[in-house]
């Protein structure tokens, strides 16, 4: 065979070299590692880190005795007690109820479930100032469902139940959207060669189902957390902002402020921030150690 035949096949004649172009490296469509992660660092220090390194600067031109007089005070405690826990039992009962919300859109054909998924992404574009009112407009005494609630005893608007429904309400979409892509890949068989093997529904859902949607609602839960822990405009006007009973931590940020006391709000923000990374740490390392506990489960 002529060496012009062995290149038309593809093959080159022992001894010679491959051409220039084919010894190239490839072309990336991006720059080069450097431009790209110098750019990223740029961009990052400009909008999280700095930012952040000013918040704890400018909390350590106070002493000790002081900052600790201003984090520790009880109307500053109980806003901790109240953000935190109501935007983790928001997280968890988005986390319930957006799995079912995901898995109806996803595995069952119903009218107007276009206009559903759509709904869904309503606490997106709705400016949190309008959720508020609108929430607050719902569930006073007069509203709609408050005057059919208040009857029975349950009191939502102006009281903490209001903070839990404002940020169950704007968490939703965050688990629905990141569970709903990982349902739509999940493989049907699966579940059928469970049920052929004799596994009832719940056995399916524990050890078939559930491995695989994991990580995905864990990182929903975390991103409804971080969204909730951080929220201001939709809770301001339902929570009724008593002292020691529906104030939250951002309002006593705010209310700070507004009294030009700047170390003492920037003190209460790094203590939120720091319990914020911490949680979100926590959640992220559950998420991993799961995601490797499914991979482990597939390679078997």
């Amino acid at each position: 065979m002529s060496s012009n035949t062995a290149s038309l096949n593809g093959f080159a004649p022992a001894g010679a070299s491959l051409p220039a172009v084919e010894r190239r490296k490839p072309r990336r469509v991006l720059p080069g590692f450097g431009l790209t992660m110098g750019y990223t660092l740029v961009y990052l220090s400009l909008l999280v880190l700095i930012p952040l390194s000013a918040v704890f600067l400018k909390t350590a031109g106070m002493g000790w005795e002081h900052f600790w007089e201003v984090v520790t005070a009880p109307r500053v405690v109980a806003s901790y007690k109240l953000s935190f826990g109501a935007s983790l039992l928001a997280a968890s009962i988005n986390a319930m109820f957006g799995l079912m919300l995901a898995w109806s859109l996803v595995r069952y054909e119903f009218p107007g479930k276009k206009l559903v998924d759509a709904l869904i992404d309503l606490p997106f574009a709705l400016p949190t100032a309008v959720a508020g009112i609108a929430l607050t407009a719902l569930y006073a005494r007069n509203g709609w469902l408050g005057s059919l609630l208040e009857p029975q005893g349950i009191k939502v608007a102006f009281t903490p139940l209001g903070i839990l429904v404002a940020l169950t309400f704007i968490g939703l979409p965050f688990v629905v959207r990141s569970v709903q892509p990982v349902l739509e890949d999940l493989e049907t068989e699966l579940e059928e060669a469970a049920a052929s093997l004799g596994a009832r529904r719940w056995q399916t859902f524990r050890y078939v189902i559930l491995p695989t949607l994991l990580p995905a609602l864990l990182t929903g839960f975390a991103l409804a957390f971080a969204r909730a822990v951080g929220e201001y405009g939709s809770v301001i006007f339902i929570a009724g902002n008593l002292p020691m009973v529906s104030e939250i931590t951002p309002l006593m940020i705010i209310t700070k402020l507004e009294q030009f006391d700047y170390q003492g709000a920037t003190a209460i923000a790094s203590v939120m921030l720091v319990f914020s990374f911490v949680l979100l740490f926590i959640i992220n390392g559950l998420q991993a150690w799961s995601s490797r506990l499914n991979g482990a489960g597939r390679a078997r």
